[in-house]
């Protein structure tokens, strides 16, 4: 199987204002982006905001508005840093190779532990406030990777690693649990990857039930 290609992230009309440049402004841009993603993922689009998000990392507002001009410019950003961090994921674990359930396994672990390293990221529940070209491109590029794991199911179905199900389905459900990890794990006291993943390995390899049942 292998992994569509990203469509270039074409972004919106250039911002007329100066953008940061070199290494120390990009790093800034990512803590500033992992920051929002973190808030968001908590509070929601609408409740998060600039003053609090600059808050967070101990910055003046003036200072995020020199790098993104404003809230719904700096959350597509995030989208877009997301989406691609999941599609170089996918494309890493596809070309390890292996049955289709290995490659699950190894998408999920993988994910887990690159949202240890560089944060959350952020959930595709909604992006009703962007604009309508950059909600577009955020949704054709997500059902792009929701096909890359969609093809890792249906070569477990065919390898027959994979039980016989029906692949869209098991795939939102997998999106699900990614997706609202954000919200439950912070909750969890001494949370490690190997603890989420082995609780994902039981609920979404193994099941509950018992075999002794």
């Amino acid at each position: 199987m292998t992994v569509p290609d990203r469509a270039s992230a074409v972004r919106a009309a250039p911002d007329p204002k100066p953008r940061a440049r070199g290494r120390k402004s990009a790093d800034k841009r990512l803590a500033i982006m992992r920051a929002a993603i973190e808030i968001i993922n908590a509070k929601s689009f609408a409740l998060a905001t600039m003053t609090e998000i600059a808050a967070s990392l101990d910055l003046r507002d003036a200072t995020l508005y020199y790098y993104f001009p404003n809230k719904q410019a700096l959350v597509y950003d995030c989208h877009v840093a997301s989406l691609a961090r999941f599609e170089r994921l996918l494309a890493q674990a596809d070309e390890a190779g292996g049955s289709g359930i290995d490659k699950l396994r190894r998408f999920l672990l993988m994910f887990l532990e690159d949202s240890q390293i560089n944060g959350q990221q952020l959930y595709l529940g909604d992006y009703s406030y962007l604009e309508e070209a950059q909600r577009e491109r955020i949704a054709g590029w997500a059902e792009r990777l929701k096909n890359g794991l969609r093809g890792f199911i249906e070569e477990g179905m065919v390898d027959g690693s994979v039980v016989q199900s029906e692949p869209e389905l098991v795939v939102q459900l997998m999106l699900g649990t990614l997706i609202w990890l954000a919200k439950w794990a912070p909750e969890v006291r001494s949370l490690t990857v190997p603890r989420l993943a082995g609780a994902i390995e039981a609920f979404a390899f193994h099941g509950l039930e018992s075999r002794s049942i």
